[in-house]
């Protein structure tokens, strides 16, 4: 290809959709990326035969970017989603709840499951019909609701602690990674509008029947080097400078750099001339954990379930995806997991075996034949109050630099989809530059819009 030199730096969502994005509009594009795979912050680890995934990350069918680069990468047939929302709900010593959604439009399609929601008292439930109400009328884009805590939102709108901890913080805790006390109201509006109570099928949930390897970093290889991107691995940048990308102590000469790399490596990377580098900074990091116990048989009888007054958080049956020949793997998936992060095994053990064997009366008669946790201390910025005004947009103040990244200004959390959009949004900003400065034909630009 013969099109202006571009160097997309960063081989995670936001890199391989930046990537896609520029050389579908006429660029030549190389893709520099520090490790030896892409995929970014979704990734699996080989254990004794088994891929296990870094964190269980899923899709829900309001995320029309991802969904997008799914079809791109041609791997959306490779999530399974539900025909309508079903979270079943898993508590200790009493019977399993559900949060389901019927064939109402919004916002009548989760009056009736709120209403019969068991975890709550009928006051609670009502309570919380009325605060689903007040949220859908909040508008996500007012900057001054991130000056507040969702969780102080939600005390002063008649919300229970048990409603809080039994309910709220069930959407919250997974799409935030932060519990509601810590997180943006802002934020938050914008995850239970988008993602809730504005359309009535947006949080119908599609779970990968593979590992995200194989979803993601593999899938994107192929479409990357179909694309006629170079694809560089094991090539971290030491950083960015106008024209330059520095690589292993030389330089590569290039029309425009997109940096697509988590927050703390980009204020590592970028000049302050560039960008706001203490902004950057803090916005901070929340960490994941994700422990994997592997059973000598079956325990969970759903694809996933929700607890609720149990420390385990999400539950996933990850035995076929993972390639577990024999008995059950089940992955317990922890955000905000500032207490666990740097727990030993052995306490993680300690805490979350007897909790599996509350919730899962099958799991007191098993075996348990391995337990290994991957840990991500830096898994997403902290979406704390004050971070929008924090989070840059693609364009910098450096001519032919651009930003992509779940952490840039999307108006979605650090999710999948925020982390897409990002890329797409780099190099839709990036071609038109270069359109107004006629360094590529106009075809190209309509092409990649």
């Amino acid at each position: 290809m013969t099109g202006p030199r571009i160097a997309v730096v960063g081989g995670g969502l936001a890199g391989i959709a930046a990537a896609l994005e520029c050389a579908r509009g006429g660029a030549a594009v190389t893709l520099y990326e520090s490790r030896r795979r892409l995929g970014g912050a979704t990734f699996s680890v080989e254990r004794d035969g088994r891929w296990l995934d870094n964190g269980q990350h899923v899709a829900l069918r309001c995320c029309v970017a991802y969904r997008a680069l799914l079809e791109r990468l041609g791997v959306s047939e490779l999530i399974d989603w539900q025909p309508r929302l079903r979270i079943p709900a898993l508590r200790e010593g009493a019977g399993r709840a559900h949060l389901r959604r019927n064939m109402l439009p919004a916002p009548l399609h989760l009056a009736g499951t709120l209403l019969r929601y068991a975890p709550l008292r009928p006051g609670e439930r009502f309570a919380a019909l009325r605060a689903a109400a007040s949220l859908r009328r909040l508008d996500p884009g007012d900057a001054s609701f991130d000056a507040q805590t969702f969780g102080d939102w939600l005390r002063a709108h008649g919300q229970s602690e048990r409603a809080i901890a039994g309910l709220l913080n069930l959407i919250a805790l997974p799409t935030l990674n932060l519990p509601a006390d810590e997180a943006s109201l802002q934020q938050s509006v914008q995850v239970f509008r988008t993602g809730l109570l504005d359309s009535a099928d947006a949080a119908d949930i599609g779970i990968p029947r593979v590992p995200l390897q194989q979803l993601h970093g593999d899938a994107a290889t192929a479409a990357l080097e179909r694309a006629g991107v170079r694809i560089e691995l094991g090539a971290p940048a030491d950083g960015i400078e106008p024209g330059r990308v520095l690589l292993g102590g030389g330089a590569v000469e290039v029309d425009a750099a997109i940096v697509a790399v988590p927050n703390h490596d980009a204020a590592r990377l970028l000049a302050p001339d560039a960008v706001d580098v203490a902004a950057i900074a803090a916005l901070g990091s929340s960490p994941i954990v994700n422990l994997h116990v592997h059973f000598d048989r079956r325990v969970l009888d759903e694809p996933f379930a929700a607890t609720v007054g149990s420390p385990a958080q999400w539950l996933f049956d990850r035995t076929d995806s993972s390639g577990t020949r024999s008995g059950q793997l089940v992955s317990l998936s922890l955000s905000g997991a500032d207490d666990e992060i740097d727990a030993p095994l052995d306490a993680l053990r300690a805490r979350y075996l007897p909790a599996l064997e509350r919730l899962l009366p099958a799991a007191r008669e098993a075996t348990v034949l391995d337990v290994f946790a991957i840990r991500e201390p830096r898994a997403t910025f902290r979406v704390a109050p004050g971070t929008h005004a924090l989070r840059p947009g693609a364009r910098t103040r450096q001519p032919g630099l651009y930003l992509a990244g779940a952490w840039t200004d999307t108006g979605w959390p650090a999710t999948m989809e925020s982390a897409v959009r990002s890329g797409n949004a780099a190099a839709h900003a990036l071609l038109g530059d270069l359109r107004s400065r006629r360094t590529l034909p106009n075809e190209h630009i309509g092409a990649a819009a």
